[in-house]
């Protein structure tokens, strides 16, 4: 207390004592509103859809022991080949580890991995911008493209966790009528819900997929409703996200949130969405230039290798 507060009256103090009690209050407000704007701003901004470390700490519900895995996603994703068709990769090791991605950078196909989340409103730009493309390229055996669907953003879909049903119902369409899967990830990125709300119901998104010419059968139905394939969606979003990806180029190392090279001696996991791998390299949009010219130059260069 200082000589000026000692001549105040009784009245002035508590006075004093209530305007110091507002601004105290004012203050602890504001540091409230600049601690929610940066957990809620750690996940999209601008052009990126970044995991930070409030996306990678996930929360995961895995059992002990076996769990239901969808036929042909041993990797993680599902890849697809020549005409859009589902390539056979069969199940998990014995051991329930993923398979990593095999690819041959000596001759096609190239080899194009893309990681997204359905709620990723980047994703869906970049399905906008690239997918004709992609399915093109795919379509004619050019490129093998997998797919490989996470839900990191489960937690901005109001409580219904929209990332992991939706990352479902891909897998159960890829489980059970592998033709129709191609066109139905495209789909749910087309119709993709804004981040925050609830997303699509599980009636909607099995709706979708019969619009895509998927059969509705018993099957089907019980997969979707039942979610049966979440765990195994869980255990994929921890691969990459956590243990780091497979099937990367020798010595290979992806980028951190920051854009700047991760520690090669640290598990090589992704750090934003959607994450593209060509030949086990990662493809980096400041780096590398458009997409679609970065894997004609990669196309070229075979085609030239098989004329020597």
């Amino acid at each position: 207390m200082n000589l000026k507060d000692k001549n105040l009256t009784k009245n002035e103090k508590r006075a004093q004592a209530r305007e110091q009690a507002r601004v105290a209050r004012e203050a602890s407000v504001k540091r409230e509103k600049r601690k929610r704007f940066l957990i809620k701003g750690s996940v999209v901004l601008g052009v990126i859809a970044v995991l930070t470390t409030v996306a990678l700490v996930v929360t995961f519900s895995l059992q002990p022991g076996a769990i239901a895995a969808p036929q042909n996603m041993a990797t993680g994703g599902t890849i697809f080949t020549k005409d859009l068709k589902v390539k056979e990769t069969g199940k998990l090791n014995e051991d329930g580890t993923f398979k990593a991605t095999e690819f041959d950078a000596s001759k096609r196909p190239v080899s194009v991995r893309v990681f997204a989340d359905f709620m990723c409103p980047v994703c869906g730009s970049f399905e906008s911008t690239y997918g004709k493309m992609l399915e093109q390229y795919t379509g004619s055996g050019d490129i093998e493209m997998e797919f490989y669907v996470l839900n990191f953003l489960d937690s901005f879909s109001s409580g219904t966790k929209y990332s992991s049903r939706s990352a479902n119902a891909f897998a159960c369409v890829v489980n059970e009528q592998p033709d129709k899967a191609y066109a139905y990830q495209k789909k749910l990125l087309e119709v993709q819900p804004k981040e925050g709300t609830a997303g699509l119901t599980d009636q909607q998104l099995l709706d979708y997929a019969i619009e895509i010419g998927t059969e509705k059968t018993p099957e089907l139905l019980d997969c979707i409703n039942k979610r049966t394939f979440v765990n195994f969606i869980d255990k994929a979003t921890k691969q990459v996200l956590q243990e780091g990806v497979l099937g990367l180029a020798e010595g290979e190392v992806l980028t951190v949130p920051r854009g700047e090279p991760r520690p090669a001696d640290q598990p090589q996991r992704i750090s934003s969405t959607p994450t593209v791998i060509v030949n086990g390299k990662q493809w980096i949009q400041q780096r590398d230039g458009d997409l679609e010219q970065y894997l004609l130059k990669i196309l070229q260069k075979l085609d030239s290798s098989e004329q020597e």
